[in-house]
């Protein structure tokens, strides 16, 4: 009777050639093995430093309505606004985006340049509550507006230039109240020369313009509209806002802005243009800002809520994986909760 040879538990591995640059010689699993190793050889560190956290502003005393669509995201009058900002002191976020709602609008979004706007008041009061935090401002028309639209209309149909002079005075007017930066969104084309122009005559060449130069026509500002109260009344903005098959286009778009003036550029949203956040970190060496979105957000928190995902995880490995595509900073309604978690993870 022949006796068979057991057979080895553990399958013999071929020796290579040190210095072969192959397995087993190479073992990329080395590095990985624990949290003090992975910290170590990380290449992409987020910071609460990285985010900027937008606040809707809306008129009253007293005001902290909860978005439905977003929840944690409350629509506040100034004076809950400058609560919010002082809980924010020792979290490291270094700035916050100010979307304005104003108690009356109109074809031309007049309170979009009143001296005595609700964003112009927010504006005061934050800088004087906390001086050193970064207030960025938004300027578009559609949140002033009675159309909802991102500039002046004709019929059914947005125009263009005549809609840069009101685009102007809004920046001017913000930087005026005490704005560090000011943020064009409205995607007409030539605002960000306008603007630059408008600042560089009345004394504020030192401020800087933020634009959101590859905006996408984005399914993702859903919850957006209704925190802003800016849906359009009528069609859509497909017309000025960016087509999301196009990447090439985005790299035309910032190449404008930058020429016009741009001292930042942005990508928004962020999760469904990781590649555009690419291909503008690659061929642009001016900052880079991306936009985390209301959908996004709002994704996450249904899903969080439903107990499908682990929130802070998910949370913290989108906001890693938008500054792994090239963003140097984030815009995102995450920042308070997201550095927390970064404060307790170090």
């Amino acid at each position: 009777m022949t006796t068979l040879a057991p057979v080895a538990t553990t399958p013999t591995i071929p020796r290579v050639p040190a210095g072969s640059g192959t397995f087993p010689t190479v073992r990329l699993r080395r590095l990985r093995r624990s949290e003090t190793l992975r910290s170590l050889v990380r290449e992409t560190t987020l910071d609460p430093g990285d985010f900027i956290y937008p606040l809707f502003i809306t008129t009253g005393r007293g005001v902290r309505h909860e978005v439905a669509s977003m929840p944690g995201i409350c629509q506040l009058s100034v004076d809950e606004a400058v609560r919010e900002v002082r809980a924010l002191d020792g979290t490291g976020i270094p700035a916050v985006l100010l979307f304005g709602i104003p108690e009356h609008k109109d074809a031309v979004g007049s309170e979009a340049y009143a001296s005595d706007g609700v964003i112009q008041q927010a504006i005061r009061a934050i800088k004087d509550a906390r001086p050193e935090l970064l207030v960025v401002t938004d300027v578009c028309l559609c949140e002033y507006t009675d159309h909802g639209h991102c500039g002046i209309i004709a019929g059914h149909e947005v125009l263009n230039d005549p809609s840069l002079e009101l685009l102007a005075r809004m920046a001017v007017s913000h930087v005026e109240a005490g704005a560090d930066l000011v943020a064009p969104s409205d995607m007409m084309d030539g605002r960000v020369g306008a603007i630059r122009q408008a600042l560089d005559d009345t004394g504020h060449a030192d401020t800087a313009i933020m634009a959101y130069s590859s905006k996408y026509a984005s399914g993702f500002y859903g919850p957006f509209r209704e925190a802003a109260e800016s849906a359009p009344r009528f069609g859509d903005r497909r017309g000025y806002q960016m087509d999301p098959a196009n990447a090439r286009e985005a790299l035309r778009e910032i190449e404008l802005d930058i020429a016009e003036g741009a001292d930042i550029v942005m990508v928004k949203p962020a999760l469904a243009y990781l590649d555009v956040i690419r291909r503008v970190r690659d061929r642009f060496p001016v900052p880079l800002a991306a936009y985390n979105v209301s959908g996004e957000y709002a994704m996450v928190k249904a899903a969080a809520g439903n107990g499908w995902i682990d929130e802070r995880r998910i949370v913290l490995e989108v906001l890693t994986g938008i500054k792994r595509a090239g963003a140097d900073f984030i815009i995102t309604y995450h920042a308070p909760e997201a550095s927390r978690w970064l404060q307790e993870e170090r």
